[in-house]
């Protein structure tokens, strides 16, 4: 049995360890990994729908806009229309949206053929780390969309759908994303 003094120390031990996680929770910015911010996009190589691989790299010089999705997530569905919509609008302006799969190809190639993108669609790698939580998707969230600078730098991320003003602002060609 503890005596009156050890529960005193166990109770504080408790409540100091309970305030530092709050106060390093409370230090942590919402959105973007604050490690992320700046760096260079990884160096990734993901396939199409046809198994031909395509490397990220090979889009610097463009404004990115990768969105993870999946064919069974709803709230990335609904997305999509606004993504074709924002594609169609800035695409001209050097900017590329491109979807990433975090899905089955055979489940991804059955929902594109009964609603087709206008943007390029690649296969992300679902296991660990998956591509999404190479890019700081430590929520394990979709959608979750990573903006990308022409320099090949991560910019901003999001977790959750994107809003038709946030693609706007993200894709406009004076945009820093931020």
């Amino acid at each position: 049995m503890l005596g009156r003094g050890n529960w005193l120390i166990l109770g504080l031990a408790v409540l100091l360890a309970a305030l530092g996680g709050y106060l390093q929770h409370r230090q942590r910015p919402a959105g973007t990994p604050p490690t992320l911010l700046g760096q260079p996009l990884p160096p990734l190589v993901l396939p199409d729908l046809d198994g031909k691989p395509h490397r990220l790299d090979d889009y610097r010089g463009h404004r990115l806009l990768l969105n993870f999705w999946a064919s069974w997530c709803a709230p990335c569905l609904r997305e999509m229309p606004a993504l074709a919509e924002a594609q169609a609008k800035f695409g001209e302006q050097e900017a590329i949206v491109i979807g990433i799969a975090m899905d089955e190809p055979a489940h991804v190639r059955a929902f594109l053929a009964a609603h087709a993108v206008d943007y390029p669609i690649l296969i992300g790698d679902m296991g660990p780390p998956s591509t999404s939580l190479k890019l700081g998707n430590t929520q394990q969230v979709l959608p979750y969309s990573v903006l990308i600078d022409t320099d090949g730098r991560i910019l901003a991320t999001h977790a959750g759908p994107l809003s038709a003003a946030q693609l706007a602002h993200w894709l406009a060609p004076a945009s820093t994303g931020r």
